[in-house]
C-alpha cells in the first residue's frame, strides 16, 4: 500500500492557469499551457527551517515561513506568467538592464516586486486604518474601543480589496484554481483516491490557507494594538511595523495547530477565517482539477512521475525537435 504524506504536509498556491505545491522538500509547478497541455516542473527546495534549527522555533518558524512563502509563491507566479506573455519589443532599459545584473535579472525583479507588495500591503491594511483611528480619537477617548475599530476598518478594507480584484476576469480564474487546490489537498489527506469525480465532491474551503491566515493576522493584530499606549503618534505608527513580525509568528502558530487538528475547537475558530475563503475561491472546472491532480501528484511521486507527465504529452525533447526545424526554415 502507498506510503501516504502525514496531514499537514502539503501546502500550495494558485498561479496564472495553474497550481503550485509543496510538500516533502520538493515544490512542483502545473500549468494548463494555450495549446492545453499540462506542463510540470519540480525542483528540489528545501526551506530555510530545515537547514537551520533555530527556525523551527515556535513564532519564529512563522516569521520565517511567511517570508519563504512570499518568495516562492512569486517565483512561481513569474514562471506561470511566461506561458502567457505576449511578445514585447525589448525596450533599451531592459537590455541594459540584463547587461548589469546578467543572470540575477529575475531575482532582483522579483525581491523588487516583493518590497512594493510589502509596502503596498503595510500602508493600506496597517497605516490607513491607524490613521482613520487616530482621525476617530478626535470623538472616541477610549483606547480599547479605538483599537477595535481600527481592526473592523482593517477588515472592511481587506474584504473590499478582494471584492474588486475578483472582478478582474484573470482574478477569477486564478482563485477557481485555488479552488481547486483546496479540494485536491482536502481529497488527498482524507484518504481518497485522486480522481477529478473524487476531487470535485471535496470542499473548496481549507484551515491551512493563506486567506485563513491573513484573516487571523487581523484579528490578532487587535488584540495586539490594544498594548500599544504610546502617546505620539509617530511612535504608535512605528511600534505597530515593528509587531508586524509577532503578529504573523502568533497567526502562523493558529493555523498550524488548526490545520492539524479536527477537534471542534479549532473548527469552531477556524469558521470565520473559512467564510472569507469563500471570496477567494471558486468552484473550478474539470480541467483546473485535473492540473491540481497533477501538481499534488509530482510532489508524491517525484521527478520519474513529472517526466512521463511531460513526455506521454510531447512536452520537452519533441519541442526542442519542432524549434529546431523552425529555426532551419526561418534561415532558408
Amino acid at each position: 500500500m502507498e506510503e501516504r504524506l502525514p496531514k499537514g504536509t502539503l501546502g500550495g498556491q494558485a498561479v496564472m492557469e495553474g497550481v503550485m505545491m509543496r510538500g516533502k522538500g520538493l515544490c512542483s509547478v502545473a500549468v494548463r499551457r494555450p495549446d492545453n497541455k499540462i506542463e510540470v516542473s519540480l525542483e528540489k527546495r528545501e526551506g530555510f527551517g530545515e537547514r537551520h534549527s533555530f527556525a523551527k522555533i515556535p513564532f519564529i518558524r512563522g516569521i520565517i515561513n511567511f517570508a519563504e512563502s512570499l518568495v516562492v509563491g512569486m517565483k512561481t507566479l513569474s514562471y506561470s506568467s511566461t506561458f502567457y506573455e505576449e511578445d514585447e519589443e525589448e525596450t533599451k532599459a531592459d537590455k541594459l538592464f540584463k547587461e548589469l545584473f546578467k543572470e540575477k535579472v529575475e531575482d532582483i525583479e522579483i525581491g523588487f516586486t516583493i518590497l512594493i507588495s510589502v509596502v503596498l500591503a503595510v500602508a493600506l491594511f496597517m497605516l490607513l486604518p491607524a490613521g482613520i483611528a487616530e482621525f476617530l480619537s478626535k470623538w472616541v477617548k477610549n483606547h480599547y474601543l479605538l483599537a477595535l475599530f481600527e481592526g473592523i476598518i482593517r477588515l472592511i478594507i481587506f474584504i473590499v480589496y478582494v471584492l474588486l480584484i475578483s472582478r478582474m476576469e484573470d482574478i477569477k480564474r486564478t482563485f477557481m484554481y485555488h479552488g481547486a487546490e483546496h479540494k485536491t489537498i482536502n481529497c488527498y489527506e482524507s484518504g481518497d483516491e485522486l480522481t477529478p469525480g473524487n476531487v470535485a465532491l471535496h470542499s473548496r474551503y481549507h484551515k491551512r490557507c493563506g486567506t485563513s491566515f491573513m484573516f487571523i493576522v487581523m484579528i490578532i493584530s487587535i488584540l495586539v494594538f490594544m498594548f500599544i499606549t504610546a502617546e505620539q503618534m509617530w511612535l504608535r505608527f512605528l511600534l505597530r511595523l515593528l509587531l508586524i513580525p509577532v503578529i504573523a509568528g502568533i497567526s502562523y502558530e493558529f493555523i498550524r495547530l488548526a490545520g492539524r487538528s479536527d477537534s471542534a475547537f479549532f473548527n469552531i475558530l477556524s469558521k470565520p477565517g473559512m467564510w472569507v475563503q469563500n471570496l477567494t475561491t471558486k468552484e473550478p472546472d474539470e480541467e483546473m482539477i485535473q492540473v491540481a491532480i497533477v501538481s499534488v501528484e509530482a510532489v508524491i511521486y517525484g521527478k520519474e512521475y513529472v517526466d512521463a507527465v511531460n513526455e506521454a504529452q510531447g512536452i520537452g525533447v519533441n519541442e526542442e525537435a519542432e524549434a529546431e526545424i523552425e529555426d532551419l526554415d526561418e534561415e532558408d
